[in-house]
């Protein structure tokens, strides 16, 4: 049995807000009595993009679990690669896409950003980055694919409006590889479940906020965050049967 846990949204800008709800999800997954097989931190590590957020991540987010973090549109993909990742020499501006090889599965994850923009488009470079994990993956090995950015509408008009495009190319993927289990994402600050080109797509949580829904919000009401909500975690888990199943829970930091 594969399990991986699935978080997104941390948002960390320095302040006790973001970090207590960050460590409250973080000594959640390292107190568990299981080893985990990867945590995935689907984007929007840091709320400004700044170095010193990026080191306040590099310590809240370590973890005993095999670890992959990828940006959003809050981050900055030079900082990210030179603090969070620790990568020396001049860090590139290219998209920052990743790959966790892990016992009985593979983990892609891909740089949906779009620098000094909100909304999410895979470069063609990622495009060919992802065929070329697919096709050298053996077909018997499950693949996840996790991103920031959603490719669907979620039916929440803000997200809607500064989610995925040009997800065309990335659907074309799909029927070259039929052992794409499923896609991963974060953004909407809400645990979410739909499909997308024929697979899941399986939405994180937020852990700085959670996503007032429509019908949740008042004719008028302008404020579309619930602040008081706690944050939560997605539990994907691939059986031996290789179905996939996942789990949600809620996160009560403890006093």
């Amino acid at each position: 049995m594969i399990v991986m846990a699935h978080l997104g949204d941390v948002h960390l800008d320095g302040g006790d807000r973001a970090a207590e709800r960050t460590r409250a999800v973080m000594e959640y997954l390292e107190g568990l009595p299981y080893e985990l097989d990867a945590v995935l931190v689907s984007g929007d590590i840091a709320d400004h993009g700044r170095a010193d957020e990026y080191e306040e991540a590099r310590k809240a987010l370590g973890s005993r679990h095999p670890l992959v973090v990828c940006p959003g549109n809050h981050d900055d993909r030079t900082a990210f690669r030179r603090v969070l990742l620790a990568q020396e020499g001049r860090p590139s501006g290219a998209p920052v896409d990743q790959v966790l090889r892990g016992d009985g599965f593979v983990l892609a994850v891909c740089d949906s950003s779009v620098p000094g923009e909100h909304q999410g488009y895979l470069e063609d470079s990622t495009i060919a980055w992802l065929d070329g994990v697919l096709t050298d993956t053996p077909r018997e090995v499950p693949v996840l694919v996790a991103f920031h950015h959603p490719p669907v509408p979620l039916h929440i008009p803000y997200v809607d409006g500064i989610r995925q495009f040009g997800e065309e190319r990335l659907a074309a993927l799909v029927e070259r590889h039929p052992h794409l289990k499923a896609f991963l994402c974060g953004h909407a600050h809400t645990g979410a479940a739909t499909t997308f080109a024929g697979r899941p797509l399986l939405v994180a949580p937020g852990v700085v906020s959670t996503t007032r829904l429509p019908w949740e919000a008042a004719s008028g009401d302008s404020e579309y965050v619930h602040l008081d909500e706690p944050p939560a975690v997605a539990f994907h888990v691939i059986g031996e049967d290789g179905r996939l199943t996942t789990h949600y829970r809620v996160v009560v930091a403890r006093r």
